[in-house]
C-alpha cells in the first residue's frame, strides 16, 4: 500500500523511472508542472501534506546544455534551488520513508582527478559555464543528507554522468550534447549540407549513460540506506570528436565536420568512478552505439 511519487515524470529521467516502476507493478503519482509548480513553496507543501507519499523520486529540474547554462546562470541556480529546497523540506516534514535525489556529475570540481570518486566533491573550483546549476545540485545533495539525518528519512543522492536516450530534449539551443548532435546531423543530411559546425575543439572527453541504465541503477538502490553519494555511469569515456563521428555514422550524414574553436570546450575530461554503485549489483548494459541508434529512432519519431 506504499505510495510512490515521481517528480519530473515527463522528463528524460523521470519517464524512464516511471516505466521501470510500472514494469514492477507500481503505479506512481506523476504530477505535471501545470498542476504542481515545485518552485512554489505553498503548492509543494500542500501536495505533500495531502498525498503523504512513502517514496519520492526527485527528477524535476531546469536543465540545459552548455549554451543555455552559460547564458542564464542565475536562472538555473534560482529555479533548481527552489525546487530542491521545497521538495526536500516537504518530504521530511510529512515522513517520507525514502527520497531519491538525482544530481549531476557537473557538481564535481572542473579539474578533479580522473576517474572521479565521490569523495572529490567540493575539493576544487567548479566549471564556470554551469556553476549555477552545479551549486544548486550540491545544495540539494547536502540538504537532503542533513534533513535525512534530522528527520530519519532515508536519502539516496545519485550522481549520474551525461545522460541520453528516448524522451530527450532535442531543442537546438538548450539540449545536451547527444540530442543536439543528432538533430544537427539529421537536419544537415536532410538539407544535403556540406558540413556540420560543432562547438569547441572536440578534444574534451565525456562519459555517456543511457537513461534506461540509470533507471535500473535507481531500482538497484531499493535496499540501500547508506545515505552517501553514489556515482552512476559506465566508467568509460570518449572524446567529443569521437562521439561526433559515431553520431555522423548513425545518422548517415556524408559531409564534413568543422570545429568552431572560438567556442568553449567546458571541462577537459569527466569520467566517474562507479565502483560503489556496481557493488550493489548494478552494471550498465546498453552500449553507446546501440544507445545512439535507439535515441536517433526516438528523435525521428518526434518529427512525424
Amino acid at each position: 500500500m506504499s505510495k510512490y511519487v515521481v517528480l519530473g515524470a515527463s522528463g528524460l529521467v523521470g519517464s524512464a523511472i516511471v516505466n521501470k516502476l510500472r514494469y514492477r507493478g507500481i503505479n506512481p503519482l506523476t504530477p505535471s508542472h501545470g498542476v504542481l509548480d515545485l518552485t512554489e513553496q505553498y503548492m509543494t507543501r500542500r501536495f505533500f501534506s495531502i498525498e503523504r507519499p512513502d517514496y519520492v523520486f526527485l527528477c524535476a529540474a531546469r536543465v540545459g546544455g552548455i549554451v543555455a547554462n552559460s547564458q542564464d546562470q542565475a536562472g538555473f541556480l534560482y529555479e533548481n534551488l527552489m525546487i530542491n529546497a521545497n521538495v526536500i523540506s516537504s518530504a521530511a516534514m510529512v515522513g517520507v520513508r525514502k527520497l531519491v535525489i538525482l544530481g549531476s556529475s557537473c557538481i564535481y570540481p572542473r579539474m578533479a582527478p580522473q576517474p572521479i570518486k565521490e569523495e572529490y566533491l567540493m575539493t576544487g573550483p567548479l566549471e564556470p559555464t554551469n556553476e549555477g546549476y552545479a551549486l544548486a545540485k550540491i545544495t540539494a545533495l547536502r540538504m537532503g543528507q542533513m534533513f535525512g539525518q534530522k528527520y530519519g528519512m532515508h536519502v539516496i543522492p545519485l550522481m549520474p554522468t551525461n545522460l541520453y536516450g528516448p524522451g530527450d530534449n532535442y531543442h537546438p539551443m538548450n539540449s545536451h550534447v547527444i540530442p543536439g548532435m543528432l538533430r544537427k546531423f539529421h537536419e544537415a543530411k536532410e538539407q544535403r549540407a556540406e558540413k556540420v559546425v560543432l562547438w569547441g575543439t572536440g578534444a574534451p572527453r565525456r562519459e555517456f549513460l543511457h537513461v534506461d541504465d540509470l533507471a535500473e541503477a535507481v531500482m538497484a538502490t531499493r535496499n540501500y540506506t547508506g545515505g552517501e553519494v553514489l556515482n552512476v555511469g559506465t566508467g568509460q569515456d570518449v572524446s567529443i570528436m569521437e562521439l561526433a563521428s559515431l553520431v555522423k555514422q548513425v545518422v548517415g550524414f556524408k559531409g564534413e565536420i568543422e570545429w568552431d574553436t572560438s567556442k568553449p570546450d567546458g571541462t577537459p575530461r569527466k569520467v566517474l568512478d562507479v565502483s560503489k554503485i556496481k557493488s550493489l549489483g548494478w552494471e550498465p548494459k546498453i552500449g553507446l552505439v546501440d544507445g545512439l541508434i535507439n535515441t536517433y529512432e526516438d528523435y525521428r519519431g518526434t518529427l512525424k
